[in-house]
């Protein structure tokens, strides 16, 4: 959580403080862990502990956050950006492909365009769009013009 413009308060560790004990009450009714979130205090205008440590702010010493593997600190907001862990991708559930849109093109044939939420998606496997229950085998899998071995989530 970037607490931003530090600036107009001073710096004041007082409202620091005061903002993240508001913030983990909100974070803690809504489902999430408080000690897995980072805190840093910035000033987005004059760019203080957004990429280096701000000397304005001798009070602060860093965020830390916990985790399944342990512990995470730091002092800046990018520190704390980098720490965030990307989501496990949904490879091992079933194929849901949600419809944007489909193309009818000429000699190629009709061609439906989404993007994969979970499972995997190759060239020969049979899939049944629903809810019209057409069964159809898939040719191919492309991505802007180029053709991939597999499609995953994302």
């Amino acid at each position: 959580v970037a607490i931003n413009k530090m600036d107009t308060t001073k710096w004041s560790e007082a409202r620091y403080q005061e903002i993240i004990k508001e913030t983990s009450s909100f974070i803690k009714k809504v489902g999430y862990n408080p000690k897995a979130v980072a805190f840093v205090p910035i000033s987005g205008f004059n760019g203080d502990n957004m990429l280096a440590p701000s000397t304005n702010c001798p009070w602060y010493k860093g965020w830390e956050r916990e985790i399944k593997s342990g512990k995470l600190t730091g002092k800046t907001l990018l520190e704390a950006i980098d720490s965030i862990e990307p989501p496990k991708r949904p490879n091992d559930k079933p194929l849901r492909l949600p419809l944007q849109d489909v193309y009818k093109i000429g000699g190629i044939g009709t061609v439906p365009v989404g993007r994969i939420e979970t499972g995997i998606i190759k060239p020969g496997m049979v899939v049944t769009f629903a809810p019209a229950g057409v069964t159809t085998e898939v040719k191919s899998v492309e991505m802007h013009h180029e053709q991939l071995t597999q499609g995953m989530p994302g």
